[in-house]
C-alpha cells in the first residue's frame, strides 16, 4: 500500500515537472511525446535509443510510438537552449536548499561511436575509452554545490574536418551560422550566455584541457569570474618574489619601449621546478571530503606565482594569482597542478575543496550516461544530438528534484512507474539474431 502511493506521488510529480517544461516546445501536440521520451529515459533498459524506448513504453503500438518519439527528438524545432533554461529554473531550487552555487564546472565528453556519418565524429581522445578513437565531444557546463551538479549548457564540438565540409555540414543539419571554435572557445561562449541569462556568479572549474589555454584563463578574468583550473607540469610561471624585467630604458631616439622582458639568465620555470623547489613547511596534508570508504586526503602546497605564457607581448607582468600543487606522501613527484583567482587570504584547505569539487561532474556523467542514455541516440543529425541531450538533462533534472523531496528516513525509493512488458520474441533492429 505505502510503496503504490509512493510510486503515485511519484508520478503526479513527474507529470507536473513535466508541464511546466512543455511551454519550451512551440507545439503542444509535442507535450505528450516529450512526456513518453522522459519516461524512457527513467524507466530501466539497457538502451535508451528511441525503438528499445518505444518498445518498452507502448509494446502494442511500437511503429506509432517509434515515429513519434523520433520526430521530437530528430526533426521538430524546438530551442535547446529555451529547454535548457527551464530546467534550470525548475531544479535549481531544489539544489539550492542544500547551500548555495560554489562553481561552474566546464567539462567536456566522448561518446563513441562507429562510421563517420555521425554529425562531428572524428578520431579524437575519448574519455570514456582512455585513449584516440572514433568519437564525438560534447562541452558542457554545469552548476554544482557539495549536494548535486546540473548541466545548464551542451554543445557538439565540431572539428575543423566536419566545420570546413559544406556538404557533411548541409546533410547533418549543421546551422549555418556555425563556425569552427576549440572547446575552450566553446565553454566561453557559455559562460558568457548564462551570465548574460542572469546566472549567479561562482568560482569557474575545469581540468587542464582548457587550464592551460591562456586565452581560455584570461577570458574568464574579462568576464568578472574567478578561476581554479588545472594545468600541466610544463606551464611556465615566475615564482614568488620573481617578475619580468621592466621594459628597456628609453635611449631618446624612436619609440620608448614597452614591452616586459626576460633574458637569458632571467626566465620563467615550469610548474613543476616550482614545486620541487619548495621547502618542506610549504607542504600539508588535507582532507576535502569523505569518500565512499575512506576520507580523501592528500598532500598540497600553494604559492602565489604570476602565470608567464608568452607576457613578453605584455606592457605589465600578470598579476599575481594561486599556484596549487598535489604532491601524494607515496608518489615519486606532484602529480596535479591548478592556478587559482581566489583572493590572496585563501586557505589552502578552501582552495583544494574548491579544486576538488570538479568530482561533481564526473557523477554528473555517470548517471547521465550509465542510468539515462545520454550516449545512446543513434541519429546522425545535429539537431537531434543536442534534442536528445537536452531530454535525457531533463530526466536527471527530475532524479535531482526527487531526491530533494524523499526524506532521509527513506529506506528505498518507490519505483517510478511500472515497466510494461515486451511482446514476446520482440528484438530490436541490429540486434544479432538468437542462437
Amino acid at each position: 500500500m505505502g510503496l503504490e502511493s509512493d510510486r503515485r506521488s511519484s508520478e503526479s510529480r513527474f507529470t507536473e515537472y513535466v508541464e511546466g517544461l512543455t511551454a519550451t516546445l512551440g507545439h503542444a501536440d509535442r507535450a505528450g511525446p516529450f512526456q513518453s521520451y522522459c519516461i524512457g529515459l527513467l524507466l530501466p533498459g539497457s538502451r535508451k535509443s528511441v525503438e528499445p524506448m518505444a518498445a518498452q513504453l507502448e509494446p502494442a503500438r511500437v511503429r506509432a510510438t517509434h515515429q513519434s518519439l523520433h520526430h521530437l527528438v530528430a526533426n521538430a524545432d524546438w530551442s535547446d537552449e529555451a529547454m535548457l533554461a527551464a530546467i534550470r529554473q525548475r531544479v535549481l531550487p531544489s539544489i539550492e536548499q542544500h547551500g548555495a552555487i560554489r562553481a561552474w564546472i566546464i567539462d567536456d565528453t566522448g561518446i563513441p561511436k562507429k562510421g563517420t556519418h555521425s554529425v562531428g565524429v572524428a578520431r579524437q581522445y575519448c574519455g570514456q575509452l582512455g585513449k584516440q578513437d572514433n568519437c564525438q565531444v560534447a562541452v558542457s557546463l554545469s552548476l554544482a554545490n557539495d549536494y548535486a551538479s546540473l548541466p545548464i549548457a551542451y554543445q557538439l564540438y565540431l572539428p575543423e574536418t566536419w566545420a570546413n565540409d559544406a556538404a557533411r555540414r548541409d546533410k547533418a543539419g549543421v546551422p549555418d551560422e556555425l563556425v569552427f571554435q576549440t572547446k575552450p572557445q566553446i565553454a566561453l561562449g557559455q559562460i558568457r550566455s548564462a551570465l548574460q541569462s542572469g546566472v549567479s556568479p561562482a568560482a569557474v572549474l575545469a581540468d587542464a584541457g582548457y587550464g592551460t589555454d591562456t586565452e581560455f584563463r584570461d577570458g574568464i578574468t574579462e568576464l568578472g569570474l574567478r578561476y581554479v583550473v588545472g594545468i600541466q607540469s610544463s606551464t611556465s610561471v615566475w615564482g614568488p618574489d620573481t617578475a619580468p624585467k621592466p621594459p628597456k630604458r628609453w635611449s631618446g631616439n624612436g619609440r620608448p619601449p614597452k614591452l616586459i622582458r626576460r633574458d637569458a639568465k632571467h626566465q620563467p620555470i615550469s610548474a613543476k621546478q616550482l614545486a620541487l623547489a619548495l621547502p618542506k613547511r610549504k607542504w600539508h596534508q588535507v582532507t576535502w571530503r569523505e569518500g565512499s570508504n575512506t576520507s580523501l586526503t592528500s598532500r598540497f602546497a600553494a604559492v602565489r606565482i604570476r602565470p608567464a605564457h608568452r607576457d613578453y607581448h605584455r606592457t605589465s607582468p600578470r598579476p599575481e594569482e594561486w599556484c596549487l600543487i598535489e604532491w601524494p606522501v607515496e608518489e615519486a613527484e606532484p602529480t596535479k597542478y591548478w592556478l587559482a583567482t581566489l583572493p590572496a587570504n585563501t586557505s589552502l584547505s578552501d582552495l583544494v575543496n574548491l579544486a576538488k569539487l570538479r568530482w561533481r561532474i564526473e557523477r554528473d556523467y555517470q548517471e547521465l550516461k550509465q542510468e539515462l542514455g545520454l550516449g545512446h541516440y543513434e541519429g546522425r543529425g545535429w539537431r537531434g544530438f543536442h534534442h536528445h541531450a537536452s531530454l535525457t538533462i531533463a530526466a536527471y533534472g527530475f532524479l535531482i528534484s526527487e531526491r530533494g523531496a524523499i526524506p532521509p528516513s527513506a529506506a528505498t525509493q518507490a519505483p517510478f512507474r511500472k515497466t510494461p512488458r515486451l511482446p514476446k520474441g520482440y528484438r530490436p533492429r541490429g540486434s544479432p539474431n538468437p542462437t
